[in-house]
Parts: C-alpha cells; sequence; structure tokens
C-alpha cells in the first residue's frame, strides 16, 4: 500500500519489481486489495489508492492530530476526607470506576478505584468509616497526561500500564506541591472517539 500510496499509478509489473517477487504471485493479493476497496485499478493505467484506504488513512491522521484538551471528560471528584463506605456509593450512583481524590485546596492527591476499596473492606467490619487517603493511590505515583498530550499518547498509557481512566493534570506551581485537575481520559471516552471517526467518512459520503 506504501508503495502505490508513493509511486500511483503503478503497474503490477512495477509493484513486483519493487517487492522482489513474480507479478502472478502479487495477482491475487492485489485482486483482493481492489475488490476490498482499498486499490482501484484501470487498464494499462495501473493501481492507485482506492476510496476505503483513503478513509482509513485520513481517520488515522485525524486521530494523530487531536489533543487530550479535546476527548477529555469531567471526572468524579470526591474529597480525601470521604468515608471509605460513600466512597462505594459515590462509585454506583455515578457509574464510574475510578474516583478521583483532591484534598482541602483541592489539589489532586489520588485515585481509588473498586479494587482497593474492595482489599479494604473484605474481613473488616470497621472499614467503611476509614477515609479514602488511607486506601488511594497517591500522586505522584500515578500515570497521568497532560492536556496537550496526544490522545494516541493516552490510549498507550492505558495500554501499557493496563489502567481504566488516566487523570489530565493542569502542573502544580511554587504554591503548592499538587496539581489541579483539568478533567481524566477514560475508556469509555476512547471508545466513542473512535466510534465517531469511524463514522465520520460513511458521514461525509452521505453529504455529497
Amino acid at each position: 500500500m506504501e508503495l502505490v500510496k508513493k509511486h500511483a499509478p503503478i503497474t503490477g509489473e512495477q509493484l513486483a519489481e519493487y517487492l522482489g517477487v513474480s507479478r502472478p504471485t502479487l495477482r491475487s493479493d492485489l485482486s483482493l486489495l481492489v475488490m476490498l476497496g482499498h486499490l482501484d485499478a484501470k487498464p494499462k493505467v495501473g493501481y492507485f489508492l482506492g476510496n476505503a484506504y483513503r478513509a482509513s488513512d485520513e481517520a488515522m491522521q485525524r486521530l494523530s492530530s487531536l489533543k487530550v484538551r479535546e476527548v477529555q471528560g469531567v471526572p468524579v471528584n470526591v474529597p480525601d476526607s470521604l468515608s471509605v463506605h460513600d466512597a462505594v456509593i459515590t462509585l454506583f450512583t455515578e457509574n464510574a470506576d475510578t474516583l478521583l481524590v483532591v484534598n482541602e485546596n483541592k489539589g489532586f492527591a489520588g485515585i481509588v478505584t473498586p479494587k482497593d476499596l474492595l482489599k479494604i473492606t473484605l474481613g473488616n467490619a470497621g472499614a467503611t468509616s476509614i477515609p479514602v487517603s488511607m486506601v488511594m493511590t497517591r500522586y505522584p505515583n500515578i500515570v497521568t497526561l497532560m492536556q496537550d498530550d496526544s490522545v494516541l499518547d493516552a490510549i498507550r498509557k492505558m495500554s501499557l500500564h493496563q489502567v481504566d481512566c488516566l487523570p489530565v493534570i493542569i502542573p502544580s506551581d511554587e504554591q503548592s506541591p499538587y496539581p489541579e485537575i483539568a478533567g481524566w481520559v477514560s475508556k469509555s471516552n476512547i471508545i466513542r472517539l473512535l466510534a465517531d471517526i469511524a463514522a465520520a467518512p460513511d458521514l461525509g459520503e452521505q453529504d455529497l
């Protein structure tokens, strides 16, 4: 595909020569790519990129250009004094997978997940009154994003660290060691974004 993109229109013989294979070896592959719409072919002219490839290429370019600030959502923030009992209730009422914890100055202090809450409550009847500050993962031991990071960086971090959401922060200043929470990027954000990008070429074609 990269050869066709660079040299189009290009003949089957030229492609075979670039790849160091015979023309018959490529015939079935070229036919399949034409059938799928990734390539188009004109007799006595050669092969060039098809509509399906151009659409997917445009989608990838759009994804590559997006910044975190364009897709971040509004997080569920809770104070570090909130009890584990109330944190569990908040998870259910907000339908959230993660809670972002803020201190009394509204600085980002940590995160709490269902797994954190489960660990402290199993076999511990009095655990529900413990504040979330005792069970949270503390900043800076948390993978975070900045608003100008790319969405692709966010996807890579989620995959590498196997997390469902990443806090988006504004760096701290000299007055406070804790950053400000700007938002978060969750797997749900990413799934909706990819669905919108995938649907965009179809919507464009309907407008023509």
